[in-house]
C-alpha cells in the first residue's frame, strides 16, 4: 500500500531557516510520493486509507551521510584516542574481521537491525574491502527495508597486513567484480565508490577507481580533511595537489560528474572550500566524531553561509552512536562551542538549521529526499513524546526539540515508512 494519509503533529524543513510545524495535521503520500501537508484533508484524498497518530509527532525520515558499518560492533569503546592511532588500534583490527563472512553476518545483521529500528531511514555506508562481506552486508540492508549506499573500502598502501590489498590491480578488479554483482539485484541498495582516504590508496588504484565511476555512473564518498596530522600525511604524499579535496578531483572523484560525499571537512582552507561548492560536493558534518577522535570542530556555519551542500553523519563508530537526535543535538552544541573558542564572528547552528541538515540537507544526495513538500520521496517517522512526560503547554516545534534532546527515538518510535512503505 504506497498510497495513504497520515494524521498527526507535522514537522518539516522547506529550507534551512524554515521548519514548518502543523498541529493535527495531514500528509498525503500518493504512489510512494507525497502531495503535501495540510491542515484539513483534501477532499480528493479523502477515500485514502488513514493512519491516525493524532498527538504524535511525524517528521521526515532522517538522513545518515556517513556510517561505518563494521565498526558498529565497538561503537562506544576506546574513544581516548585520536584518529590515526584509533585506526591502527581499533578500527582496522575489527575490519580485519570481516573477511570471516561468519562473523560479518553476525556483525552486519546487529548493524542493520539497529538502523531499521532508529530514526534513519536513508544511509551512506562504508563496508570494508572484502567483496563477500560487503554483498552480505548489502543483502542485510536491503531486507531492513531502508534506502542507502554501500561502498566496498579500498585500500593497497598504508595500512596494516591483515587489512590492505595486494595491489592496486587487484583491488580495482575485485571492485568492479562486485559493483556488477549489486547493480539491479536490489531495489533500494546501491554501490557507491569507497576509495576509505587518499593516504590508503595509491595514485594507481584512484585512477582506475575514478575509470571506475564514470564507466558504472557511480557516485563516491570518502573523507577529507578531518585530522591535521592527515592532512600533513596527505601533502607529502601528493605534493602536487592544491589541496586535499584536488588530490580526489584530479582521479574524478570530487563531485562534478561523479556525485561525492566527504565526511568531516574540518581544516579545509578557502580554495577547497570554494572547490567543494564549484563541484557541488555534499560535506557530512560528523560532529560526535571530532570530538571523540580529537580532530576539532568542522566550521558549519561558513559552509551554510556559503551555501554549500551539508548533510549529517553519525560517523559510528568515530561517532559513538547511530542516532541522528543525538548527531543534531552535537551539532548545535559544537557549533556554540566553535563560536566561543574558535570565531565568536561564526553564529552557532539553530535548532532549525540542524534538523535541516539531518532531514533535507542530507537528503539532497539521494533526490528530492527529507521533505513532505510536494513531490518529494515520502519517508516518514512516527514519534511518540509521551514517553518524555512533562507538566507544560508545548508547541510542536517544542515537542520536536524536545524528544530531540532527550532522545525520544530510544523508546518512542511507533511507525517507519520509507519511499511509501511502512517497515515498522
Amino acid at each position: 500500500m504506497n498510497s495513504f494519509v497520515l494524521k498527526g503533529d507535522i514537522c518539516y524543513s522547506i529550507d534551512k531557516d524554515t521548519l514548518c510545524t502543523i498541529e493535527n495535521g495531514y500528509c498525503v503520500c500518493v504512489d510512494t510520493v507525497s502531495k503535501g501537508v495540510f491542515t484539513t484533508l483534501p477532499k480528493e484524498y479523502s477515500t485514502l486509507p488513514l493512519y491516525d497518530y493524532s498527538g504524535k509527532l511525524i517528521i521526515p525520515g532522517l538522513v545518515d551521510l556517513h556510517i561505518h558499518a563494521p565498526q558498529f560492533a565497538f561503537r562506544g569503546l576506546n574513544m581516548d584516542s585520536e584518529l590515526l592511532s584509533w585506526l591502527n588500534e581499533n578500527a582496522f583490527p575489527e575490519e580485519a574481521k570481516f573477511a570471516d563472512l561468519s562473523y560479518a553476518k553476525k556483525a552486519y545483521t546487529i548493524f542493520a537491525e539497529a538502523l531499521k529500528n532508529s530514526v534513519t531511514t536513508r544511509a551512506c555506508i562504508f563496508a570494508t574491502l572484502h567483496k563477500e562481506a560487503t554483498l552480505l552486508l548489502m543483502e542485510l540492508m536491503e531486507k531492513s527495508g531502508l534506502i542507502s549506499f554501500v561502498g566496498k573500502v579500498n585500500m593497497d598502501r598504508n595500512s596494516p597486513d591483515i587489512l590492505i590489498e595486494e595491489s592496486a590491480e587487484k583491488s580495482a578488479k575485485d571492485t568492479e567484480s562486485w559493483v556488477l554483482s549489486a547493480i539491479g539485484k536490489f531495489d533500494n541498495t546501491f554501490p557507491i565508490i569507497t576509495p576509505r582516504f587518499i593516504p590508503s590508496c595509491t595514485d594507481e588504484l584512484m585512477e582506475k577507481l575514478g575509470k571506475l565511476a564514470k564507466k558504472h555512473k557511480l557516485s563516491a564518498q570518502s573523507h577529507l580533511s578531518e585530522n591535521k596530522d592527515e592532512i600533513k600525511w596527505v601533502a607529502e604524499l601528493c605534493p602536487d595537489a592544491k589541496s586535499y579535496g584536488d588530490a580526489y578531483d584530479k582521479f574524478g572523484l570530487f563531485g562534478k560528474d561523479t556525485k561525492t560525499i566527504m565526511a568531516h571537512c574540518v581544516y579545509s582552507g578557502d580554495d577547497e572550500v570554494e572547490h567543494m561548492k564549484e563541484n557541488g560536493v555534499f560535506i557530512a558534518h560528523c560532529p560526535a566524531s571530532n570530538t571523540n577522535l580529537t580532530s576539532g570542530i568542522a566550521p558549519v556555519r561558513a559552509y551554510l553561509d556559503k551555501g554549500l551542500k551539508v548533510g549529517i553523519g553519525s560517523d559510528v563508530a568515530g561517532g559513538h552512536t547511530e542516532s541522528l537526535f543525538r548527531a543534531i543535538s552535537d551539532t548545535i552544541q559544537v557549533s556554540k562551542l566553535y563560536h566561543r573558542l574558535v570565531d565568536n564572528t561564526a553564529k552557532p547552528v539553530t535548532f532549525s538549521e540542524a534538523f535541516f541538515l539531518s532531514s533535507k540537507g542530507g537528503g539532497e544526495f539521494f533526490g528530492k529526499v527529507g521533505s513532505f513538500e510536494d513531490d518529494y520521496e515520502f519517508d516518514a517517522v512516527v514519534i511518540d513524546d509521551s514517553v518524555l512526560p512533562h507538566p507544560q503547554e508545548l508547541s510542536v516545534k517544542e515537542r520536536l526539540e524536545r524528544s530531540v534532546y532527550l532522545n525520544a527515538d530510544l523508546l518512542g518510535i511507533t511507525a517507519k515508512f520509507v519511499r511509501g512503505k511502512k517497515i515498522i
